[in-house]
């Protein structure tokens, strides 16, 4: 098992420790450091770097991110699903709300990797692009935001 921490990108004050996790796999650390953005207590962050900063420990270092929200104050405990849920969002400029398209549940950690490095992927019977992906801890998932192929440009 391995380390990871998430630092806010604060040289003034030496890169605060925000959150870590003692005894983390490296498929989850694999997960979370493809992720644009990271949802923890309501609170929404944008990555700017991740590194391996010694044998076993990463660091992903995140800013605040001002015009960025979370979704509802809901707080999942305990999911209702097994592995690692994978949620689909319609993303437009400008939105508030961005409209679920799908949820992928997986087993295995790999696939959902595969599925949150996708460029493009395929749901409601349209091709979809890949915009940005988050991890919400809050709802106990990652998201993947997407635009329609056809509107982009």
């Amino acid at each position: 098992m391995a380390s990871l921490e998430y630092r806010l990108l604060d040289e003034e004050q030496q890169m605060p420790l925000l959150y870590e996790y003692a005894r983390i796999g490296l498929g989850e650390i694999a997960l979370r450091f493809s992720c644009d953005y990271f949802v923890k207590e309501q609170t929404v962050y944008e990555k700017t770097s991740c590194s391996m900063e010694k044998r076993d420990l990463y660091v992903i270092y995140v800013k605040k991110a001002e015009e960025e929200h979370a979704y509802e104050a809901v707080q999942v405990q305990r999911p209702d699903w097994r592995g690692v849920r994978v949620e689909l969002r319609k993303y437009t400029n400008e939105a508030i709300h961005y409209p679920v398209l799908d949820i992928r549940d997986f087993e295995d950690e790999r696939e959902a990797l595969l599925q949150i490095n996708s460029h493009y992927v395929y749901a409601d019977g349209k091709e979809w692009e890949k915009s940005s992906t988050e991890i919400d801890e809050d709802r106990k998932r990652y998201v993947v935001y997407v635009r329609e192929v056809n509107d982009i440009g």
